[in-house]
């Protein structure tokens, strides 16, 4: 049992411990409630994953989550202090809720990313931090992708990365600029503006090539202005401008709608979705290539003239990027769209991985891309992996299909 300091309640299920700036929670919390909660007393977590509005802090655990602003904050193996889980064999927990413990292979390693497979994760203790004094939107706008790519891992290598900077390649920019939304909507609003921008400042980019990144800074004011000066400093080596902060503020809601536009174009004959994957910077623009090269190919090989693959690199790090595809195409004439989808992604990830990409980023293995999984972590990997589940869970009461046959 975990003696814990003096503590404030927030919430029935919620525990604030001001002085190790951490809170205990219930796992099942959804993450905009839990960040509405924290927001009260003054606190954050600063975990903002796309579907923030949906996913529980159990889900986050147990997927490897990753969140847009992780320059700042880390990915959920950063927050996460200590956590109970609770299984056939037992509750997996430490005695103790500490900053760091040498004390073997960490347990909380076996269940995250687990997918649900070992048990349930039902308390979670996380770091948490007083909100920021500053929170400031950016955009820059560059005349190609390999010249946003370039400035992205500029600003990785100098350490000042943005607690959010997420780059767009041309062709969500072009389907941006076809929709035609009624009203003004954020994202027709956003479009607007920067096409705006484009015929007023920037005449010389093709509108063809360029690409778009999106900046959230988060700080006090004085680290937020010495970031931005350097942020825009670097840009302008690589041909980019400033877009303004109030693009850089739609554009980075504008990740939140695009899930509900999937959705919508369901009713349409549209089949979409995404998928991701990490990868080293010196293989990023040759990824992106081919696998949107390879998603066109099997479409066309199958019949399916009306094709859209595009993506965009949303998180950093010192040695490589993660970078997101979207696609999606018209189904009017398949009578099987959604395992013809399912047949092309897979194609589309053996491509991933072809060109040095990884199985994923945060979304996780799941059922449709345990295939993958050996080839990823080697044959002794995934047999560490099934010798857990057999002791863990041995009449496989958790048996939900994910990561293993």
């Amino acid at each position: 049992m975990i003696r814990r300091p003096p503590r404030s309640t927030l919430f029935p299920y919620t525990t604030l411990f001001r002085s190790n700036l951490s809170v205990c929670v219930e796992a099942g919390i959804i993450g905009q409630d839990l960040e509405r909660l924290l927001s009260i007393r003054g606190y954050c977590t600063g975990h903002e994953p796309d579907s923030i509005e949906f996913s529980s802090l159990g889900g986050w655990v147990a997927t490897r989550a990753s969140g847009m602003k992780k320059n700042v904050y880390g990915n959920i193996e950063d927050l996460v202090i200590h956590f109970k889980t609770v299984t056939p064999m037992g509750v997996i927990e430490k005695n103790c809720q500490v900053p760091r413990m040498s004390g073997g292979p960490d347990v909380h390693h076996f269940v995250m990313g687990s997918e649900g497979t070992l048990g349930v994760v039902t308390e979670v203790i996380m770091k948490i931090r007083p909100l920021p004094l500053c929170s400031k939107y950016g955009s820059l706008v560059f005349p190609k992708f390999e010249a946003g790519v370039a400035c992205l891992r500029e600003v990785a290598k100098q350490r000042c990365a943005p607690a959010s900077i997420r780059l767009v390649d041309n062709d969500q920019f072009q389907f941006g600029m076809a929709v035609k939304p009624g009203g003004k909507s954020v994202f027709a609003s956003f479009m607007d503006s920067l096409k705006s921008f484009y015929v007023t400042k920037i005449k010389g980019f093709n509108p063809n090539e360029l690409c778009v990144a999106t900046l959230l800074f988060e700080g006090s004011h004085e680290e937020v202005a010495a970031q931005e000066k350097r942020v825009y400093e670097i840009a302008k080596t690589f041909g980019g401008f400033s877009a303004g902060e109030e693009n850089g503020k739609r554009g980075y809601l504008l990740t939140f709608v695009i899930a509900y536009i999937r959705d919508l174009g369901i009713q349409h004959y549209v089949v979409a979705e995404s998928f991701e994957t990490s990868v080293p910077w010196d293989r990023v623009l040759t990824l992106c290539s081919n696998v949107k090269l390879r998603i066109h190919e099997e479409c066309r090989k199958r019949g399916i003239k009306t094709v859209f693959a595009t993506c965009r690199v949303t998180q950093t790090y010192d040695s490589g990027a993660c970078v997101y595809f979207y696609f999606a195409y018209n189904f009017h004439t398949l009578s099987h769209p959604v395992e013809v989808y399912e047949e092309i992604e897979a194609l589309a990830r053996e491509e991933v991985i072809a060109n040095g990409g990884s199985i994923s980023h945060h979304h996780g293995v799941g059922k449709i891309r345990k295939q993958f999984l050996e080839n990823s972590i080697s044959k002794p990997g995934m047999g560490m992996i099934k010798a857990v589940k057999e002791y863990v869970d041995p009449q496989n009461i958790f048996g939900n299909g994910n990561l293993l046959s």
